[in-house]
């Protein structure tokens, strides 16, 4: 069966899915390592007590080949109630023990689980903003909730059980050397055919594992990106496309998950041979040997118990081993995150000023495919600019290049004279936010969803943010105020509301530049434009780029940008754009019909 060939699949889709990157085998090293030496006290406890279940379980080989070799060699003192005493007594200690292994097994691999869990939240919220946009919804939440899963059987009990069953086998092997020293040769004669075996597998586990993760990343991104946009779907007829995309993926992964058990039907079929072949050549090889007289019965009787209990751990040994191919392919996913460099930016770069520039910009989410292009704009302090143009002609993107979220390919975006790809985000953030459509609800108070943005705040500024952005009617109406439960499970908040929330956050964090892409897109354009009233005594003084898309905005801005195929084609004032005629006197003229 060795020889067989897989069966046909396409790697292609399946390796290429995620954008996310995978550990380097190093990088997973280091990060094994690094638990295992914040856990050295519980995992040398954990080997202390599987020592001692190991030396009472062989108590009873010892025992019973003795009182086997007292029978055979024709004693008349057998002494079979100091053996029974000590069995149970052996017994009892095993016991005792073996719950120990347990649970100190379990308690240890809980609290593995729970560091990679904070390791990786903590390293994915520290990632720039534009590194986890471009990963994709599908590949992100593969990791956290499939690959997490994966790994928690590995952490729970691999872990573990591996370390019980490397003791168990080094113990067991020792009790044979020590008590038929003969026959310790005898269970290598099955070593061959295990380790030409699991060569061969774990030649091909890892591959095939890695890229049987890689294909159902690939369908919940397909499955994802699907139902986040059904709309859109819908109105373009792109429903067969999506489903037969959809299908594809789904061939394809199942196509690695049929691989991946056919090695293992090659596998197991090897492992059980070597269990019968390890307590086969001991029993033949140790029979031979009583009858040349080189061993007695009783050591032969010790023997084949003890080469009867290796089944055991080396079944053991193989069967987590196994496991743990899974799980270092989602380990290696979730440490994965680990390569791409922090977010170090320059720790002493510090703007000069709140004037922001661009010079000949460019940018493109694909490689060779510029979405702006030789972009140069510069917004003074305090200046209300209003970015307006077609449906994809680059002004969100731009927005996001202004907020410091992307680094253009080319070129230089500066604040205050300080490049903003060159800041760590936490500075960025500092001086610049970006408000989109996008608003999150978290499980929690409304003051708590309130105290992201200052933790400082006292109640009276919660009320005053609230009340700025239009909130403070219905959050006063709630039962239980500031105190009430927002989010999942609390009180459901309509998207207009999570919408004000946001803005709230925004008040309250005061940075001195905003960006502002559909921020008041939810509400409907009566109360938006209330409210962008009402903002607009809160802006007061702060330099706000706004992406319009309800041409009222850029009316009330300073200065409009007009973008059109990744250009700036018209600047100016609203007046100034009307009278000259050109793209923004027409959108002006299609907006009011």
């Amino acid at each position: 069966m060795i020889g067989v060939a897989p069966p046909a699949y396409d790697p292609a889709a399946p390796t290429t899915a995620h954008t996310l990157p995978v550990g380097a085998p190093a990088t997973v090293r280091a990060y094994v390592a690094e638990l295992f030496r914040r856990h050295r006290r519980a995992f040398l406890l954990l080997i202390t007590v599987n020592t001692v279940s190991v030396i009472a379980s062989m108590a009873g080989p010892y025992l019973l080949g003795g009182l086997v070799e007292r029978v055979s060699s024709g004693a008349r003192e057998l002494h079979l109630e100091l053996t029974a005493t000590l069995f149970v007594v052996a017994l009892l200690v095993q016991a005792v023990f073996v719950r120990e292994v347990r649970l100190r097994g379990a308690m240890l691999g809980e609290r593995m689980l729970a560091d990679l869990r904070e390791d990786f939240l903590v390293r994915s919220v520290g990632l720039p903003p534009g590194v986890l946009e471009r990963a994709g919804t599908g590949d992100l939440l593969s990791r956290i909730t499939t690959d997490i899963d994966r790994l928690a059987n590995a952490m729970r009990e691999a872990v573990p059980q591996l370390a019980i069953g490397v003791v168990w086998v080094v113990l067991l092997l020792g009790g044979l050397m020590i008590t038929a020293p003969p026959l310790a040769a005898a269970v290598l004669l099955a070593l061959p055919l295990l380790v030409v075996g699991c060569r061969w597998y774990f030649k091909r586990a890892p591959s095939a594992y890695r890229s049987e993760t890689a294909g159902y990343a690939a369908v919940a991104a397909a499955l994802t990106e699907t139902v986040d946009a059904g709309r859109t779907v819908e109105a373009h007829r792109l429903g067969d496309r999506r489903v037969e995309l959809s299908e594809r993926r789904v061939k394809e992964w199942t196509a690695w998950e049929r691989y991946t058990l056919w090695l293992r039907s090659v596998l197991f079929p090897i492992v059980n041979v070597t269990h019968v072949m390890i307590l086969g050549s001991v029993l033949m090889v140790g029979g031979v040997f009583v009858l040349q007289g080189w061993i007695g019965v009783g050591q032969l009787t010790t023997g084949a118990l003890i080469a009867q209990m290796l089944v055991d751990p080396v079944g053991l040994i193989l069967r987590w081993y196994d496991e743990l191919q899974v799980a270092q392919v989602s380990l290696a996913r979730l440490v994965g995150v680990r390569d791409i460099e922090p977010d170090a930016g320059d720790a002493g770069l510090a703007p000069d000023g709140r004037d922001v520039h661009a010079d000949r910009v460019h940018f493109g989410y694909l490689e060779g495919v510029d979405v702006l292009r030789k972009v140069s704009l510069e917004v003074a302090p305090g200046t209300r600019l209003a970015l307006v143009g077609p449906s994809g002609a680059g002004k969100s993107t731009l927005g996001r290049l202004l907020a410091g979220i992307y680094a253009p390919r080319d070129g230089r975006i500066t604040l205050g004279g300080a490049e903003l790809s060159r800041m760590t985000a936490e500075k960025v953030r500092s001086h610049v936010a970006l408000v989109n459509q996008e608003h999150h609800v978290f499980v929690g108070s409304l003051r708590d969803n309130l105290l992201l943005a200052r933790t400082d705040a006292v109640d009276a500024e919660l009320w005053a943010a609230l009340g700025a952005v239009d909130a403070d009617g219905w959050a006063r109406a709630l039962d239980e105020g500031l105190d009430t439960e927002v989010g999942s499970g609390g009180f459901s908040l309509t998207p207009a509301q999570a919408q004000q929330i946001a803005l709230a956050r925004l008040v309250l964090a005061d940075p001195h530049t905003l960006v502002l892409d559909e921020a008041t897109s939810l509400l409907d354009p009566r109360a938006a434009r209330h409210l962008e009233r009402s903002l607009a005594r809160v802006l007061d003084g702060r330099t706000v780029v706004a992406i319009a898309h309800r041409l009222h905005t850029a009316h009330d801005a300073d200065v409009i940008a007009v973008v059109e195929n990744g250009r700036i084609s018209e600047l100016g004032s609203h007046d100034e754009l009307v009278a000259a005629e050109g793209a923004y006197a027409a959108l002006w003229r299609s907006w009011h019909g």
